[in-house]
């Protein structure tokens, strides 16, 4: 028989723990706004000054506006681009084009192209603003390197050589920038200021590392991976402290300081939401149905809800139907 200080804490701990269960927002698919278009998609960025989200769009960026879903426009003049870094005292985007293996840089304002910027680096992809060296890197996934940018004279400065193909990188803002090495289930850091990578970690049991998000302050960084697994690393040693259960095809990874979570967007059409409890501790609170296809978002900071895309089930290489942004929130 247990005592009977153990039964009165067995029944206030379950007690509490439904109270908070009951609390917990619920999450779901709030508003789909269709879109249309031709063409795939790749990565999403959200521009907070203009209310925009801008959407990798094959040839092109597409602009929504993210207070009524309706677009904006588009910046034409592309080949086959799939991400988009914001300099934001520039007021500036860059956008990587993996078929032109070169940089394109537009105006955020007038949603113009400006110029091109070629670069060395085959089949650039990822790409992201360090705000510490105040430079843009493109991670390239058929060279297996990363080059730099200066957004003051828009030209490439430098190469850095990585241990493998890069998908997804982040910067903690101090210095380094994070990037998954998929081919090797490897996270790699960058040192900004040398241009070298200074750390290589091993992810297992990741497999093949796609989406990247990072949380600065708890120092934690955190992988999405094939293998259903989103595996978080400390940023500074490298050492895996976490991994929790997530949806099947992820292709990307955000985390929301204000509330603690961390997304990963499947493309089985499930939105894993995983709560930080501390710098050590993770546990999912809701697998959110989005849509089949969904693997590419972007956070709100504002709103702190989430924006999709995702089209019509169609063969592979067939044209896009029914192109639709999905936004996630709590209702």
């Amino acid at each position: 028989m247990k005592p009977l200080a153990s039964l009165l804490f067995l029944v206030v701990g379950s007690a509490a723990a439904a109270t908070a269960a009951a609390a917990a927002p619920q999450y779901a698919v709030l508003q789909r706004h269709p879109l249309g278009g031709s063409g795939g998609w790749d990565y999403l960025t959200i521009d907070p000054a203009a209310h925009h989200l801008l959407i990798a769009r094959n040839d092109r960026v597409m602009v929504v506006d993210t207070r009524d879903g309706k677009l904006a426009g588009e910046i034409p003049g592309m080949q086959h681009i799939h991400g988009i870094a914001l300099v934001q005292k520039l007021r500036r985007g860059y956008v990587s084009d993996g078929a032109a293996n070169s940089v394109h840089v537009i105006d955020l304002d007038s949603l113009k192209n400006l110029r091109d910027i070629p670069i060395d680096g085959q089949g650039p992809d990822a790409i992201v603003f360090d705000p510490a060296s105040g430079h843009v890197l493109t991670m390239n996934g058929h060279s297996g390197n990363a080059s730099v940018i200066d957004p003051a004279s828009d030209k490439a400065i430098a190469d850095i050589a990585l241990p493998g193909r890069p998908e997804f990188a982040v910067s903690d803002g101090r210095g380094h920038v994070y990037a998954n090495i998929e081919d090797k289930s490897e996270l790699a850091r960058i040192d900004t200021r040398t241009n070298k990578v200074d750390a290589v970690w091993n992810l297992a049991p990741c497999d093949s590392p796609s989406g990247l998000a990072i949380d600065a302050k708890s120092r934690r960084v955190f992988s999405v991976c094939d293998n259903q697994l989103m595996a978080v690393t400390d940023a500074d040693n490298g050492h895996q402290v976490a991994t929790v259960a997530i949806g099947k095809g992820p292709d990307a990874a955000r985390f929301d300081p204000a509330t603690r979570l961390v997304y990963s967007s499947n493309h089985d059409g499930t939105l894993t939401i995983v709560h930080e409890d501390d710098a050590d501790h993770y546990r999912v609170v809701a697998n959110v149905p989005t849509q089949a296809g969904a693997r590419t978002m972007a956070l709100d900071r504002a709103t702190h809800r989430i924006w999709l895309v995702t089209a019509a089930p169609a063969p592979r290489h067939a044209p896009v139907k029914d192109f639709t942004a999905l936004v996630v929130g709590p209702h």
